[in-house]
């Protein structure tokens, strides 16, 4: 098999631009080196704690960062990621490397998630970037839509006194002597159903704003909570519009009155009672609601769909929130490409 040349791996990219490689749009958009003071706060020890300058030298901030964008982008586990970008020359032109140079393997991968996670760096990025949007003219507009999705961990097999033990807070008998059992089980997760249907995992909380379909605040939570209790800390302040959609889940005398008395326009979905069914009327006002509430599953649809699925392969909410935070903050870099394709200059 022939060697290939400098000129053959340029009419390769030449082929990939040509097929327009979405990771070309991601990265003319992004400015990657803002990430990097917060980055390297996290991941390099200050120059008074390095014992040696000896030893292997470590990945760069920003090429780690983009590999942890590649992961959320298509939901990759660590070990895949490893492998894609010494198989895909897109991933590897995205990443800035040479076919000589080094590659960040899956422990590396691990170690640089496990470092921000547990620094809890995460929500800061996210702020960053969508800072970033702000000064591009993207500005939360039209309104703010809530609401939640629910996101699958690989499920613990437990017997029934274990999962009371740990609903109650405590660690289940005999688990203290098996430690590799221990690491195995996650014990922040929790059960929830949805649909006549029964789901494990968390919840992954967002405020969309109406005009661009952004996601502007998250929270993430274990799945058992219910959607209406993060409202507190979706809520923003810098929407020009006051319009607040939900579903029926929301809607209570308490979230109304904290609507109001932040200057918000409740517009979520009214439910009805027992023995009390909705009027014509509240059931045309529910389809009104509808038509800009659905705007948010649109987030959730590419999320689960276009980006490879929300399954979250880690065990702990500390590390839940991080890949769940990652996922988000992909989502807004993917979707500013795609705001400043349709629309170079917004308004």
């Amino acid at each position: 098999m022939a060697q290939m040349e400098f000129f053959d791996l340029s009419d390769r990219y030449a082929c990939l631009d040509a097929k327009k490689d979405p990771l070309v749009e991601i990265n003319s958009v992004v400015p990657w080196e803002e990430f990097r003071p917060l980055l390297e706060q996290v991941w390099r020890k200050p120059e008074a704690e390095r014992k040696s300058r000896a030893g292997r030298k470590p990945m760069d901030a920003v090429l780690m960062f983009k590999a942890l964008v590649l992961s959320a982008l298509y939901n990759l586990s660590d070990d895949q990621v490893e492998y894609q970008i010494k198989d895909r020359l897109s991933f590897i032109r995205f990443l800035g490397l040479g076919l000589g140079d080094r590659v960040p393997d899956a422990k590396t991968v691990w170690l640089y998630r496990e470092a921000l996670a547990q620094a809890g760096k995460m929500e800061e990025l996210f702020k960053l970037f969508d800072r970033h949007l702000a000064r591009q003219g993207y500005i939360a507009r039209g309104g703010q839509i809530l609401d939640a999705s629910i996101v699958p961990v690989p499920r613990n097999h437990n017997t029934r006194e274990e999962n009371a033990a740990i609903k109650g807070g405590e660690e289940p008998e005999g688990w203290e002597n098996k430690p590799a059992k221990r690491s195995q089980k996650d014990v922040d997760a929790r059960w929830t159903k949805k649909h006549g249907k029964n789901h494990y995992g968390y919840k992954n909380h967002v405020n969309v704003d109406r005009k661009h379909k952004l996601i502007r605040r998250y929270h993430v939570s274990d799945a058992a909570l219910h959607d209406s209790q993060a409202v507190e800390a979706l809520l923003m302040r810098g929407n020009t519009a006051s319009g607040v959609w939900a579903d029926a889940a929301y809607r209570s005398e308490e979230i109304e009155a904290k609507l109001k008395a932040r200057g918000l326009t409740s517009r979520i979905h009214r439910k009805g009672k027992r023995g009390k069914t909705l009027t014509e009327r509240a059931k045309q006002s529910n389809r009104t609601k509808s038509s800009v509430r659905v705007r948010v599953e649109h987030v959730f649809g590419a999320q689960a769909n276009d980006m490879g699925g929300t399954l979250v392969r880690t065990i702990g909410l500390v590390r839940a929130k991080a890949k769940i935070g990652m996922k988000n903050l992909a989502y807004n870099i993917r979707r500013l490409g795609q705001l400043r394709r349709l629309n170079p200059f917004p308004a």
